[in-house]
């Protein structure tokens, strides 16, 4: 269990929450394990198959606590809610900010600079990490460039100067992606982005990160009561989880890039694991997406210290965290959305 910003997150699987009095009172094979007063929270989020009472969840409903169940692997279950929800306040001012350019454009900055500035430190902990096995003064030369993006990000005017901007800076963040791959070169060399589909066996790695980052970003905003498909950055569009696209901005790098990297440089995933299609697509096989997955969950378990709260977390919990920031700033509980700054 662990509490922050007054929501509880129950992480362990045989988790079963019921109430006593005015106590959340957690069980793990019939036995007490944790005991906590229910009016100290806003929200309970559960990974727990095990489940919570109907008095709790009652209870919950009654005084306006959110309670979302998420699967063991982070997939959105389904949500307690009472006659009246707070939710329905929160979700009318996303959808308000969202048709406001002047909001989505301040909050989309909040994504895109923690974008850039985590990709800038991408590059920069490899020539720290690996000053002789990478080129240190060409990713040096291009952590600067980036960083000089920053202030224009602080200062651009519209959503499409802003997206402008960081298309720029993406531009240079891959023209160093390369240079991070230090093993299996001949099979998992990359040379620029190609997605739907992916041409390559690097990119298809990046793209089933991506798929899964996004989807843990929606179950994470549904969990907190945002609805992932009305965004700021990235604009409603049928079928689309905007927001979720939106938040896993500041994440790509730092989360998934990495990852991926570490599959192809620890020899998680090889050339056997990846598998070209007629038309020339490259596809992961049965058993590189196990292998993958496997990985995927094990990396969310590491710890972390969040940089803005300054607690430690499994990575796992990083987009539910900035999920329950983002609530916040809607709601107004905060002045600015602060984004995940890694380092």
């Amino acid at each position: 269990m662990r509490k922050l910003l007054n929501t509880l997150f129950v992480l362990t699987a045989e988790s079963y929450l019921t109430l006593d009095v005015e106590n959340i009172v957690v069980n793990i094979d019939k036995k007490e394990t944790a005991r906590f007063p229910l009016h100290n929270f806003e929200a309970i989020l559960c990974f727990s198959y095990a489940g919570a009472s109907p008095a709790l969840m009652g209870a919950c409903a009654e005084r306006d606590i959110d309670m979302a169940f998420f699967s063991t692997r982070g997939k959105f279950l389904v949500r307690v809610s009472g006659e009246n929800k707070g939710n329905v306040l929160l979700r009318q001012e996303q959808y308000r900010s969202s048709d406001d350019q002047e909001k989505s454009r301040d909050l989309a900055k909040g994504f895109i600079l923690g974008k850039v500035y985590n990709s800038r430190w991408v590059l920069e902990r490899a020539t720290r990490d690996h000053p002789q096995r990478v080129p240190v003064d060409k990713l040096k030369r291009l952590s600067s460039l980036i960083a000089g993006s920053m202030p224009r990000i602080e200062n651009a005017a519209t959503l499409e100067e802003l997206r402008g901007i960081e298309g720029e800076a993406a531009q240079l963040y891959f023209d160093g992606f390369d240079s991070l791959i230090l093993q299996q070169r001949e099979s998992f060399a990359f040379n620029g982005r190609s997605r739907r589909p992916p041409m390559d066996p690097i990119n298809a790695l990046l793209s089933f990160a991506y798929t899964l980052l996004a989807r843990d970003c929606a179950a994470a905003l549904e969990g907190v009561g945002l609805d992932p498909y009305v965004g700021f950055l990235h604009r409603a569009r049928s079928g689309r989880t905007s927001l979720a696209l939106d938040l896993m901005e500041e994440l790509r790098s730092v989360y998934a890039d990495r990852f991926v990297v570490t599959c192809v440089n620890q020899k998680v995933i090889t050339d056997k694991h990846c598998q070209k299609q007629q038309s020339g697509a490259v596809l992961l096989t049965d058993d590189g997406r196990r292998a993958f997955l496997q990985a995927w969950q094990q990396r969310k378990q590491e710890i972390i210290r969040h940089p803005f709260l300054g607690e430690k977390i499994p990575w796992g919990l990083v987009p539910y965290v900035q999920s329950l920031l983002l609530a916040r700033k809607l709601r107004g509980d905060i002045d600015r959305y602060p984004p995940f700054f890694w380092k």
